[in-house]
């Protein structure tokens, strides 16, 4: 049979069934901070293959829908996250995953989408679509996130954290995942966009943005050290982010205790400056 343009007229001497069909899927990586600690937004697969195990949420793409809109619906259907919330979010596109094998159903190509997000709610409980559960896990250097070990209570609670581990790289078809590691090869989708938010946190202003209306340097610093795993020089750390123009402004007359014995730390405010120049890079240790 004949293909057709994208005007839905016929393409002379195209036939589609000449290729090997193949289906196009979303990833979404949401990253935010919580209590101290970079959290990543997992589901629970609720159908096969990999039914109980966990994963980075997404789904197929839509014949009549780009990646992104394909993104943002699964990240809403799945999580039971606000659809204005999700429609404002940032998201970046990672890369594409296209090794064979990659999903037992057929050959599926994934466009991995990112994003770095101060602020966001618990999902809704019992997830949505083919989704049985959504809850926010915390991850560690290198993208190692800590499963739940039960399964996904009221709104996005878990039981407890620990008998399951850490999430390693599944990229095997027929690997039993949510034992030791998540779905598919999401484990490798995960240590990716972990090293691309590290890296987003080099040349953008986004730290203060999990940072309140005024804060101190060791707040800002803290920030850092969460999202790169590394603890920071803190001399070091206070050049560089005055060094910088309009990184920060300083509160005036401003100070706050922070339960040491020396005098009152400064407090500022967020510049106007959206880029950093130079970029704050992270230590030679903290990439991955």
């Amino acid at each position: 049979m004949d293909g057709r343009d994208a005007g839905g007229r016929a393409v002379d001497g195209y036939d589609p069934g000449a290729f090997e069909p193949f289906a196009v899927t979303v990833d979404l990586a949401v990253f935010t901070v919580r209590g101290g600690r970079l959290h990543v937004l997992l589901i629970r697969r609720g159908q096969e293959p990999y039914a109980g195990a966990w994963a980075l949420p997404g789904g197929f793409v839509l014949p009549a829908e780009s990646a992104e809109t394909a993104a943002r619906r699964e990240l809403a259907e799945e999580t039971g996250l606000p659809e204005a919330l999700v429609a404002a979010l940032h998201l970046e596109q990672l890369r594409t995953y296209s090794e064979p094998g990659r999903d037992p159903r057929m050959r599926v190509v994934s466009v991995a989408f990112t994003a770095l997000v101060p602020d966001l709610p618990e999902p809704a409980a019992g997830g949505g679509g083919d989704a049985e559960g959504a809850c926010w896990v915390p991850v560690g250097p290198g993208g190692s996130a800590d499963l739940p070990a039960e399964p996904v209570g009221p709104a996005g609670a878990v039981g407890s954290v620990g008998s399951v581990g850490s999430v390693g790289l599944v990229g095997s078809v027929g690997s039993s995942g949510g034992s030791g590691g998540l779905a598919f090869d999401h484990g490798r989708i995960l240590a990716d966009a972990r090293d691309r938010v590290g890296a987003k946190l080099e040349y953008t202003c986004l730290a203060t943005a999990f940072c309140g209306p005024e804060f101190t340097l060791g707040e800002l610093r803290a920030v850092y050290e969460t999202v790169w795993g590394t603890p920071l020089d803190r001399p070091n750390f206070r050049r560089k982010v005055l060094a910088t123009p309009g990184f920060v402004e300083p509160v005036p007359g401003a100070a706050r205790l922070t339960g040491g014995r020396g005098k009152p730390a400064a407090l500022y405010r967020a510049g106007a400056a959206t880029s950093l120049h130079p970029p704050l890079l992270r230590p030679a240790g903290a990439r991955g």
